[in-house]
């Protein structure tokens, strides 16, 4: 497997787990240190393993299913570090409704001798422009 094969693998279990509502998965994915950093949409910044764990913790304990999809998605890598950039499609259930949202992600792993780990996930909601041709009803 390449270093980018090995990046994107990374990304999709990242995805995977938090579609999955996978405390054990997304703690496997994330490097267990005070200066990792994670962004939700619309929050605060996080700071340290303890602070992002316990944020997953809480996303995954309100429930509902969850559908992320990940587009457009660009992977650099700079030595032992890699920038993986997309947009993330988010399908969720929330208080018995379906939400559909945008955000923008940003997710940086550092090289370790375990695999590339998360160090920094940041998203932010995105403006979305739904079109589509006017019927002349409005509903």
């Amino acid at each position: 497997m390449t270093e980018l094969e090995a990046v994107r693998e990374a990304n999709e279990s990242f995805y995977a787990a938090l579609e999955g509502h996978d405390l054990a998965r997304m703690s496997g994915l994330w490097l267990h240190e005070d200066w990792v950093h994670c962004v939700h949409p619309g929050g605060e910044a996080l700071r340290g393993w303890e602070t992002v764990h316990t944020s997953w913790r809480q996303i995954f304990e309100r429930g509902g299913w969850m559908r992320v999809t990940p587009t457009g998605v660009e992977i650099r890598i700079e030595g032992d570090v890699a920038v993986v950039v997309c947009s993330e499609n988010i399908t969720a259930e929330y208080q018995s409704e379906v939400r559909v949202a945008v955000a923008l992600a940003t997710n940086l792993y550092r090289r370790t001798p375990a695999g590339w780990r998360m160090v920094h996930h940041h998203a932010s909601p995105a403006s979305v422009n739904v079109t589509q041709p006017f019927s002349g009803t409005i509903q």
